[in-house]
């Protein structure tokens, strides 16, 4: 895309998930005594904002975040309806699992995923996710001086990742409601702001 970051080197041995739609970019640590933990999945630039939500998330809340890097939530979504499909026509075979949902499996806590076009971009592998899943999406009409201020605006900067992962792990009783309210006031987010989609 038209914006210059550092490419990390490939993981080894994630050549087949990169072509099959989506990889472990980057495991979280182990967690300790329990604590919660989250999956970010970035597709495009956004993943830089991804990254930097988990740093956030450890450094300030505790959280533990394995961040996924998507290399095509289109490939994802088709591969999960014809597993779906797979498994209507042949009721009588073992039932087969989406990859996407076989790449989570035996990683902890809701699902956050976040990109650069609009949410139902990346809501076509809710089906698809067994667990709590929060789209984020560029919605609406913005303009801004900066790419920062309008993934703001968009609210898909690394702020609201955070929150979308702390406000799911508050809905599954993992952390307080409280320390929702605490990150949207320590990251100066505006509850007033108005819905992208309304501008």
């Amino acid at each position: 895309m038209n914006e210059n970051y550092h490419h990390p080197a490939m993981p080894k041995g994630v050549e087949d998930d990169i072509l099959r739609g989506m990889y472990l970019l980057r495991a979280g640590a182990a967690s300790k005594n329990g604590a919660p933990r989250v999956q970010l999945l970035g597709s495009g630039t956004i993943l830089r904002e991804v990254e930097a939500a988990a740093d956030l998330l450890e450094k300030d809340f505790g959280v533990t975040a394995d961040v996924w890097s998507v290399t095509s939530f289109t490939l994802l979504g088709r591969d999960g309806a014809e597993t779906h499909r797979q498994n209507l026509l042949h009721p009588l075979a073992p039932p087969k699992v989406p990859f996407v949902t076989r790449q989570l499996d035996g990683h902890a806590g809701p699902v956050i995923a976040a990109s650069d076009y609009v949410k139902m971009f990346t809501e076509q592998i809710r089906p698809f996710v067994d667990r709590p899943f929060h789209a984020l999406g560029t919605e609406g009409f913005g303009r801004s001086d900066a790419r920062a201020k309008l993934r703001s605006f968009f609210e898909v900067d690394r702020y609201w990742v955070s929150v979308a992962a702390l406000r799911e792990l508050a809905a599954d009783g993992k952390i307080k409601p409280q320390t929702v309210a605490d990150a949207i006031a320590k990251y100066g987010i505006d509850p007033q702001k108005p819905n992208p989609t309304t501008v």
